[in-house]
């Protein structure tokens, strides 16, 4: 049988692995937090907005900005694919049938070599460690680009887009901050191999510093 896993659920997997194991193999999910649907549409629009300027063979203005000696992926209907959480770009290890697959925002190009710009939106300005939270997902995106035989760059984009002001026009201003992020083939090989070891062998110990487990050993206990 073979197992989809996702950045996102490596994320879990960082967290705990019972939680991982769980949630692939048995399609037990965590309990779910209230979440805004609002950043899911923006990064819609934003692909879109890509998308025009693509057309015009263009850079938006708000990345043109940082004068860097790139242009969008040309490439509209691989990068629709790409684009697609239910295809992306995927890869699978041969051995225990896990596919690991990912969905990009927008591929820049520089030359032959690919570069990955993920969007984010956020309701404050940037913290010091803010980008390390995404380098994970990052590092996988380009360990699955360079799997599928595309050359990429070593490093990645972060562009996140922050609300700064409305004009007296009711225009609604973002600003924007492009972080450049350095990605790790290797932890993301590292984090793969990881996943794969998991889910090929029995569900492994609940975490002690897992608050998930922790409710469900309490949940059994009350049953």
């Amino acid at each position: 049988m073979t197992y989809k896993i996702s950045p996102s659920s490596l994320g879990i997997l960082k967290e705990c692995p019972r939680c991982f194991w769980l949630h692939v193999i048995k399609n037990f999910r965590r309990p779910e937090n209230f979440f805004s649907t609002l950043p899911n549409r923006i990064d819609l629009m934003l692909k879109k907005r890509f998308d025009f300027y693509r057309e015009k063979k263009e850079l938006p203005p708000e990345l043109k900005q940082y004068n860097l000696d790139v242009k969008l992926f040309s490439d509209k209907e691989t990068l629709k694919i790409w684009r697609n959480n239910l295809k992306g770009i995927s890869c699978i290890d041969e051995n225990s049938g896990v596919l690991l697959y990912g969905a990009v925002d927008e591929i820049l190009q520089r030359e032959n070599k690919l570069i990955v710009i993920d969007f984010k939106t956020r309701g404050f300005d940037l913290k010091e460690h803010t980008a390390n939270l995404y380098k994970n997902r990052i590092n996988l995106y380009n360990f699955l680009l360079r799997k599928n035989g595309f050359e990429t760059e070593d490093y990645s984009y972060l562009f996140f887009y922050i609300p700064e002001q409305i004009k007296e026009s009711g225009e609604f201003i973002f600003k924007t901050n492009l972080v450049k992020v350095d990605i790790s083939i290797k932890d993301a090989e590292d984090t793969f191999q990881r996943a794969v070891n998991v889910l090929t062998n029995n569900i492994p110990k609940p975490n002690p510093n897992c608050r998930f487990c922790y409710w469900g050993k309490i949940v059994s206990l009350e049953v």
